[in-house]
């Protein structure tokens, strides 16, 4: 107990370090359920030690908090007394600053007046085509901006806008120079949105009017800033106006003489209803907020109504960060409520968008998803990203493999390579998110088995002869051993897909193959080709497929063989190079091998026609051949391919001891140079 308690009151006690450390030291579940229990009785000892010091202290504790009550009263009442000196001192200093801020609004309205007449004057004589009233309307800006294409944004026309405090007077710079009248909006039902320097376009905004959605691009980065803001004083032109009627509030008369300091709550009870009502502004005013956030929902609609996805994603994230520091204003909770739904609508969004992105082509369509992806891992929403994303790539895949399969174009090649691409840009885009990679791997597992079931469906059907089959699996098996190269080994469950249906098929070829080689009828007599060219052929065509035969040639046109152990050579030769290459798996490597050896079998034992006059020693140097010559030239090739000893097939070399050496027989072979 004592080394335990030491450990514990390090101070650089690690749980982590302490659970390995533990591990390698248990042996088996009754060590750790030692350890458990000394680990419990520690626990309830120190339990126990905490309680008694509780209980030893506990009247210290008690006075400790009166303590603390007192401190607080009289930190309250401090608190009261600074508040009511601030607002004296308040009330004073707005009494010496009313008289001078009198003056100088009465220059600032004579300023106006004169810049209303002088716009007035203005918009009436230069603008052909404007009818309106202008009376009593207060001019904030004007200028001109070029119109772009919403789609390529080319600019289309120069335009010229007069802004007052109630009414935008769009119009059109003609040729001459001259303003022709378009149109008048009311700048409280537009919406001016800031657009993202991005593609080589600086300086624009998008204006929202009743008419439609239209970009317009100013010259400089300041001249569009001032139009940002002066549209939004236009926005909010009617409260500043009501915000400046309301003066300061008249402060209620005090009592000559008295010196005593009175509380909030008296000094509230003292206040007339006009200064109640204003004290009650001031404080929402005080608290409603930054102006952004109140509007930060619409714009945020406005974002996602026009596919700008990335601006209102960051919008939604800097609304989430301000809410998480202050919510110490009005509509704090409705706004974040707000938020949240907008978030989710979002989301949606960008998820019907993602599922959208089939195409025949799986790269247009990774392509094509690659914004909604960024912008959704961004926003902690991986998971659902990714389950979409696999939807999307298994469509492709499978459009991809019944396109091929229609053409005659190889499969296998196609489909690991469209793996390999959807594995890439799947690592590419959740790099920061190792929890979506277990998706990855049960969905490639998925879809090699919905590839297993269309191979085995049109390509590995029964009947299909021996070496399609062994086509069609080393051409799987090469490029799904590529996928390696990016950390994704799928060879082992293809194996396990692919088994069962290649050992029946290995099976089924067995008996086939075994039933064709007892119905040959052999006459056991030299096989003579008729013609020099066609003997040379033949010895070509073996010595490719690795067996030399020019010593049993003889004469010009003769082999000192059988023709059907001739054929049997050609024909086991390359069943034995399609089985070596089945046999690369280790659970085919038996079948492989009791097919060649079965085969061999049955060859070996043929047995010439009672009714026939047949030499005995012909018959056995064919039987030789096929023990001394053709099956170490077979065991050889296999393993050269498969790269694994053929057991079965070394231990058919004892049929070379069942046979003695046959007897030579002379024979006159007829010579001739004449083909």
């Amino acid at each position: 107990m004592s080394d335990l308690i030491k450990e514990f009151d390090n101070p650089n006690f690690s749980v982590e370090r302490y659970t390995k450390q533990l591990v390698k030291e248990c042996v088996g579940g009754p060590d750790l359920q030692k350890k458990k229990k000394e680990i419990q009785a520690y626990s309830d000892k120190t339990s126990a030690t905490l309680k008694k010091s509780v209980y030893a202290n506990y009247m210290q504790f008690i006075e400790t908090a009166k303590e603390i009550s007192n401190l607080e009263s009289e930190m309250t009442q401090l608190s009261l007394l600074l508040n009511e000196q601030h607002n004296i001192l308040a009330s004073l200093t707005d009494g010496a600053v009313t008289k001078s801020g009198e003056e100088e609004d009465k220059d600032a309205q004579t300023q106006e007046m004169a810049g209303n007449m002088h716009a007035t004057r203005a918009v009436k004589e230069v603008v052909q085509g404007f009818n309106g009233n202008l009376e009593g309307k207060t001019f904030l800006c004007e200028g001109a901006l070029t119109e772009l294409d919403s789609n390529d944004y080319r600019p289309i026309q120069i335009v010229f806008f007069f802004l007052f405090n109630d009414v935008l007077i769009v119009c059109k710079v003609k040729h001459d120079k001259r303003l022709e009248f378009i149109a008048e909006y009311d700048p409280k039902k537009i919406a001016v949105i800031n657009i993202k320097d991005l593609n080589g376009v600086k300086n624009a905004i998008n204006i929202i009017t009743p008419d439609g959605s239209k970009i317009y691009q100013s010259v400089t980065p300041a001249g569009k800033i001032e139009w940002i803001e002066q549209f939004e004083v236009a926005f909010r032109w009617d409260q500043q106006q009501k915000k400046s009627k309301k003066g300061p509030a008249p402060h209620p008369p005090k009592a000559k003489g008295s010196t005593t300091p009175t509380t909030n709550s008296e000094r509230s009870a003292d206040l007339s209803p006009t200064e109640s009502e204003s004290v009650v502004v001031r404080k929402e005013e005080e608290n409603v907020g930054p102006e952004w956030i109140q509007s930060a929902t619409d714009e945020i609609q406005t974002f996602i109504a026009q596919r700008h996805f990335e601006e209102a994603e960051s919008l939604i994230k800097r609304c989430q960060d301000f809410l998480e520091k202050n919510k110490n204003f009005v509509g704090a909770v409705e706004i974040e409520e707000k938020v949240k739904h907008l978030e989710r609508q979002l989301t949606d969004v960008l998820l019907q968008e993602l599922s959208k992105c089939h195409a025949r082509n799986l790269e247009v369509a990774l392509r094509s998803s690659r914004r909604c992806l960024q912008i959704l891992v961004n926003m902690g929403k991986a998971r659902q990203a990714c389950g979409t994303l696999l939807r999307v790539c298994s469509s492709a895949l499978r459009t991809a493999q019944r396109e091929a399969r229609k053409n005659n174009a190889e499969i296998s090649e196609l489909f690991f390579c469209d793996l390999a691409q959807v594995a890439c840009a799947f690592l590419m885009s959740f790099e920061s998110q190792p929890a979506c990679v277990s998706a990855l791997v049960v969905w490639c597992n998925a879809e090699l088995q919905y590839f297993a079931s269309q191979l085995k469906k049109h390509y590995l059907t029964k009947g299909s002869p021996l070496e399609s089959i062994a086509k069609c699996v080393e051409g799987v098996r090469k490029p799904c051993a590529k996928l390696t190269e990016i950390g994704l080994d799928l060879s082992y469950h293809l194996e396990g897909l692919l088994r069962a249906d290649l050992e029946d098929l290995i099976n089924d070829s067995r008996l086939r193959l075994l039933e064709t080689v007892r119905r040959t009828d052999d006459p056991w007599q030299p096989f003579n080709l008729q013609t020099k060219s066609n003997l040379k052929r033949l010895l070509t065509e073996l010595e490719t497929l690795g067996i030399d035969m020019q010593s049993h040639a003889t004469g010009d046109t003769w082999i000192n063989l059988t023709q059907s152990t001739l054929n049997f050579t050609r024909h086991y030769l390359q069943l034995t190079s399609h089985c070596a290459y089945l046999s690369k798996s280790e659970a085919l490597s038996k079948s492989c091998q009791m097919l060649l050896k079965e085969l061999i079998v049955a060859q070996h034992s043929l047995k010439p026609d009672p009714n026939l006059s047949v030499d005995p020693n012909f018959v056995a140097k064919n039987k030789q051949f096929l023990c001394d010559e053709l099956l170490p030239i077979a065991i050889s090739i296999f393993r050269r391919i498969s790269g694994s000893n053929p057991e079965l097939l070394r231990n058919i070399n004892i049929m070379r001891n069942q046979q003695s050496a046959p007897i030579p027989k002379k024979r006159s072979v007829y010579q001739t140079d004449v083909f």
